[in-house]
């Protein structure tokens, strides 16, 4: 059964997203990711392989090492998806901050 992993449901876990900003700085192997962590590293490995199949790392092998890289084009997707409902939320706090600089005066 091949399971397919929701890009959202991936980036809702803190353990994730801590990763994910470790990975975006630099190339890392998963030793060299679980060590930041203080749980298990089959538990971190299970976060990559999740990672790994919403494509928001990719993996590289260099000699006996497996290197995780940040997906940036899957993170702008990402924000391209978002940035609609950022938009539209801006527009909203701002027609309520006119409103509320009204009732001020």
């Amino acid at each position: 059964m091949n399971l397919r992993r929701d890009v959202f449901q991936a980036i809702a876990d803190p353990t994730r997203r801590a990763i994910l900003l470790l990975v975006a700085a630099q190339s890392m192997t998963a030793g060299a990711i679980a060590s930041n962590f203080e749980t298990a590293r089959p538990t971190v490995s299970k976060h990559l392989q999740i990672l790994i199949e919403c494509e928001l790392l990719n993996q590289e092998q260099n000699g006996r090492e497996i290197y995780y890289h940040f997906n940036a084009k899957k993170m702008k997707e990402i924000d391209e998806f978002i940035e609609p409902f950022r938009k539209m939320w801006d527009e909203r706090f701002n027609k309520l901050e006119s409103l509320m600089k009204k009732y001020k005066k």
